[in-house]
This record gives structure tokens, C-alpha cells and sequence, in this order.
């Protein structure tokens, strides 16, 4: 199931992370939320498994340009493609 329902205050509370670096991940286009009409991202349970995922290759030494590399190459565990 894909579908965005989530608030980032409830990812940060399933990932361990704040809101600014959840923020981070999507400003160098590791993940893409959706957005509502007034504008506040929604997450789905595979965008919480994508953070999990890119925190692990980042605490393993891996930088964000480095992830994005893997993405693109298929690498990553969950697949995605930043549109």
C-alpha cells in the first residue's frame, strides 16, 4: 500500500528523525512527498521505509550524493524515482 496518509510529526516519530532532516532527504532529492492543497507533505508507509533505508546507507559512510547514485542504478532496496 502506497497511499499518502502520513504527516511528517508521525514519519519522525516511525523513523527516529527530526523534521529537518527529513526535510534534508527531499531538498537533495532523496524522497518525494506528496503535498495537499495547503501545501503540508504526506508520507506513505514505502516513503518511511525509503528514510529507514537512506538513514542506514548514511550512517554507513554513504552521502546523500552516493544514495542518489544507488537509486538511479537500483540499488536500493525500495525503488523510487524523483519526478
Amino acid at each position: 500500500m502506497n497511499e499518502k496518509v502520513m504527516g511528517i510529526g508521525m514519519v519522525c516519530e516511525l523513523t527516529g528523525l527530526s523534521e529537518r532532516q527529513i526535510r534534508y532527504y527531499e531538498e537533495r532529492q532523496l524522497i518525494s512527498p506528496d503535498r495537499t492543497q495547503g501545501r503540508t507533505r504526506k508520507y506513505s508507509f514505502e516513503d518511511v521505509e525509503r528514510i529507514k533505508e537512506i538513514q542506514q546507507k548514511m550512517n554507513e559512510g554513504f552521502n546523500t550524493f552516493e544514495i542518489r547514485q544507488l537509486a538511479a542504478k537500483g540499488r536500493l532496496t525500495i525503488k523510487y524515482s524523483c519526478t
